[in-house]
């Protein structure tokens, strides 16, 4: 793994320094990810599980068309996300209270403890993270982060 040197660098634009930002971001999803699919795999889940799953455990009612838009995944492959959820009992579809043919998503018990477990995980790593870098550091991650997305 390259050498990542801590510290504030003026010329933080410059082509070396971009594509070491690249590098810690794919090492850190790598690391970050690493817990949760040990977990996952002895559930035989992988990590279209896990977003489907967190998603719905922090919205709880979200219906399908709107985890499609917050995953950017295909309607097929939700689909197989979600048949998989079901069908072991993670995840419930109910009516939708306004319009019946919307599906709501809910976590069973189930569900909802396999979601803590694994968000659990994940929470431990942000929190000692967040604790080293401090509040200012924290707050220029998010500031980065959102503007790497394009939504």
């Amino acid at each position: 793994m390259p050498d990542f040197k801590p510290g504030v660098n003026p010329l933080f634009l410059r082509d070396e320094e971009l594509r070491s930002g690249m590098e810690l971001l794919f090492y850190a999803w790598r690391d970050f990810s690493e817990a949760a699919d040990e977990l996952l795999a002895g559930q035989d889940l992988g990590r279209a599980h896990l977003r489907a799953v967190y998603f719905i455990g922090r919205r709880p009612g979200l219906v399908v068309g709107d985890l499609l838009d917050v995953l950017g995944i295909t309607k097929q492959s939700l689909s197989r996300v979600l048949r998989r959820l079901v069908d072991e009992g993670f995840v419930e579809q109910r009516p939708g209270s306004g319009d019946r043919r919307q599906r709501q998503l809910h976590l069973t018990e189930k569900g909802a403890e396999l979601e803590e477990r694994l968000t659990a995980l994940q929470r431990r790593r942000f929190a000692r993270a967040y604790r080293e870098a401090g509040a200012e550091a924290v707050e220029g991650f998010r500031k980065v982060l959102m503007g790497l997305r394009q939504r």
